[in-house]
């Protein structure tokens, strides 16, 4: 498979657990989500414009946390217009950023962002139970 999203040519860092079968490094955890992303799980202000040609779209918080309750490290954010976060994996010297597509071509800066934190993004009832969501459909994927 042709990777896109940002960091996919360092995203090879190991699991730390073994929860969801199958998913060794982020690369397969992008895999899996391709098949799992959808409008449920997009964030509401964004739903009417997501598409299978687009499923990254609205999916950054919550892809980022899961991400991080695989392969640990830090979740950071870009300040977007809006004030909002787009938010990214950070894990030693290996950065990337599972739902980048969803940009196009605009280059974000992975640089000096601040770190996010899940009590804050989760604090929003509906961002919880997407990433709630998230999880489960990715537990039943990797049963089989």
């Amino acid at each position: 498979m042709a990777y896109c999203f940002y960091g996919w040519e360092q995203a090879l860092v190991p699991a730390v657990n073994e929860k969801y079968c199958g998913i060794k490094t982020p690369r397969d955890l992008y895999d899996a989500l391709l098949e799992i992303w959808c409008a449920d799980t997009c964030a509401p202000r964004m739903r009417k414009d997501w598409s299978k040609e687009n499923p990254t779209l609205g999916q950054c918080s919550i892809t980022a946390f899961l991400a991080q309750d695989i392969f640990g490290g830090k979740v950071y954010g870009i300040l977007r217009p809006g004030g909002n976060y787009h938010c990214y994996n950070v894990i030693g010297d290996c950065v990337f950023d599972l739902t980048s597509e969803q940009f196009g071509k605009e280059v974000l800066s992975y640089e000096n962002n601040p770190e996010q934190f899940r009590e804050v993004h989760f604090a929003k009832e509906e961002k919880r139970l997407r990433y709630e969501y998230l999880k489960e459909r990715l537990r039943d994927r990797s049963r089989g």
